[in-house]
Parts: C-alpha cells; structure tokens; sequence
C-alpha cells in the first residue's frame, strides 16, 4: 500500500528581485502523519549539509487546501488564492518572510493525492498513537 504522496513542482518568489526565476521544491505526504503536508526546499550540496540537505516546512494539509479558495492560516504560513493559475505560499520566520507563487494545478493534484491516501475525516485513523508514546517515554 503507498503511504506517501509527493510532488515535485516550480515556484516563483514575486516579492523578491528575480521575481521569474523559479525554484524547485516539492509538496510531500506521508501517511504516518495524517494532518501534515510538507514543503521541502533541497539545498545546494556542500562540505556542511552532504548531498541531500533540505529544508522542510510542516503545515496543515487542511490550511493548504482551503488556502487555494480563501486566504487562510494566522501563524508561520498562510496560504491564499494568488493570480490565476497560482496559489501564494507565504512562510513567516524569525529573519523575515518570504511569498511563494506555486501553480495552483501542482497543488491541487497534490492534494487529490493526500486525499486517496488519507481521506478527509479519516486522519485518526492512521495515527499510531502507542508509537508515538514509546518514543517519547523511551526519551524521557
């Protein structure tokens, strides 16, 4: 049975000064955590991160999905419709923002992936909740 969804696509950062210049990322899914979508941007390899350094951002799959319809999210990452055809990612951090423009077909095929794996409403049931507190006494 596949347990993840992922999709590679191009995004655009409008706001900065090379506003055409896009940059690849990828949308992933994993059944393992059921709320989550993550945005993952690869970092250019060198002596201190080893060949397959990344960046990733957690976010609800949720926040994304509604995100594509209305503007949605108070926290680190909102989520709104963009101009037609994209829809703008924009990822708050303790040194600033940055606004994403992701093609709205990417993220809506996406999600339809997410959805198959684990349909709305269904999350708990993919949970592995005595896992999670193994690892946390065997941590303590």
């Amino acid at each position: 049975m596949q347990k993840s969804a992922v999709r590679p696509m191009p995004v655009t950062f409008p706001d900065s000064p090379l506003p055409d210049v896009p940059v690849d990322v990828e949308l992933r899914f994993d059944t393992a955590l059921p709320y989550a979508a993550c945005l993952v941007f690869p970092l250019t390899p060198c002596g201190c991160t080893g060949s397959d350094a990344e960046v990733c951002w957690y976010f609800s799959r949720d926040l994304l999905d509604e995100g594509r319809h209305v503007p949605s999210g108070t926290g680190d990452v909102k989520i709104s419709p963009g101009p037609v055809g994209e829809v703008l990612i924009t990822l708050q951090g303790p040194d600033g923002q940055a606004v994403l423009s992701a093609p709205e077909d990417a993220v809506t095929a996406f999600l339809t992936d997410s959805f198959t794996l684990v349909p709305a409403g269904s999350e708990t049931d993919h949970l592995d909740i005595d896992a999670t507190l193994a690892r946390l006494r065997a941590a303590g």
